[in-house]
């Protein structure tokens, strides 16, 4: 079998300073091939971002992580920072949520795209060239003059494609998309993720797709793990995910999706999400969960194999067999 691109096992993140109860991502492992797109779903404060950002060595102001977390062999979580930031020109990209947020409101846009580039050594027209030609890959017309703009010059949608852009700038292994379609309308949203899907594809990037959206990860993803509480509940296909979910809080989140082929209402997850302050000692999800029993509080279940999909519930077997 063919090394994963990217392998993260057992990743914890704690706070320092004794601010929270338990770790924001506690035991994370899962792995991205190279040309697969793998999706990372949950509720907010699920450790989604974390575990995301974890993966440029951009861990939260006060954190420490243990475990691993690989690209191609070398660790991240011990790289140097002269190596960090080859890892973060070169290899590994990340489009954020919020690209207002992201790009710089005072510079123009053709700096933002071409500064990996510059230094890394490219020249500035061989760079400029290069930023014409990934502007006009996402869909952004008269490319040359777009790069003399400032991101106030643009809607939402497609300041998101520049920021699609300046991350391919580097021609990186590993895309990072921290719900890249968040902030767009649905036509919008659609034609970014055309964009990503394809280019993805052209280039035989990984691609680790994070999303409150589990339909959306269906519709682009290879695989998909569920997060809740900073823990993988379930990892499997997205087709098998979406066909025969095993753990009930991946149940009630397709449940709390509305579709057009269905005749009832949909409904949330009840109950509220742990907050930080919170540490059960059984399973996080057992106040929320409907097939909670006893048992369930007294230890934290482990993921294992079940049925084709890697569940972390205690009475996964016994629910598939009701």
């Amino acid at each position: 079998m063919t090394a994963p691109l990217l392998q993260i096992e057992n990743l914890t993140v704690r706070l320092t300073g004794g601010g929270a109860a338990r770790p924001i991502v506690d035991g994370v492992s899962l792995h991205v091939a190279r040309g697969e797109a793998v999706g990372l779903v949950g509720e907010s404060g699920s450790g989604k971002s974390v575990t995301c950002r974890a993966a440029l060595g951009l861990l939260p102001e006060g954190a420490a992580a243990t475990g691993a977390l690989r690209l191609d062999g070398d660790d991240i979580l011990t790289m140097s920072p002269v190596r960090l930031r080859e890892l973060r020109r070169q290899d590994v990209s990340m489009i954020f949520q919020d690209p207002r947020a992201s790009i710089n409101p005072l510079r123009r846009i053709g700096d933002f795209v071409t500064e990996g580039m510059r230094a890394g050594g490219v020249l500035r027209k061989d760079a400029i060239r290069q930023a014409e030609d990934l502007l006009e890959s996402v869909g952004i017309r008269e490319p040359r003059a777009a790069l003399r703009r400032y991101p106030h010059e643009f809607s939402g949608g497609m300041l998101q494609r520049v920021m699609i852009a300046g991350a391919l700038a580097g021609e990186p292994r590993l895309l990072l998309a921290d719900e890249p379609t968040t902030a767009l309308d649905v036509t919008t949203q659609a034609e970014v993720i055309s964009i990503l899907t394809r280019l993805q594809a052209e280039r035989d990037m990984g691609m680790l797709f994070v999303t409150h959206d589990l339909e959306l990860a269906a519709a682009i993803c290879d695989r998909i793990y569920v997060m809740y509480a900073g823990r993988i509940v379930e990892a499997q296909s997205a087709e098998g995910l979406f066909g025969r979910p095993r753990h009930p809080y991946t149940v009630g989140l397709l449940a709390a999706t509305p579709r057009l082929d269905s005749d009832q209402a949909p409904h949330g997850v009840p109950g509220r999400p742990l907050s930080l302050a919170e540490a059960p000692a059984g399973c996080a999800f057992a106040a929320r969960c409907a097939h909670a029993r006893p048992r369930c509080g007294e230890g934290k279940p482990v993921r294992r194999d079940v049925d084709g999909a890697q569940v972390a519930c205690l009475r996964v077997e016994e629910l598939i067999d009701e």
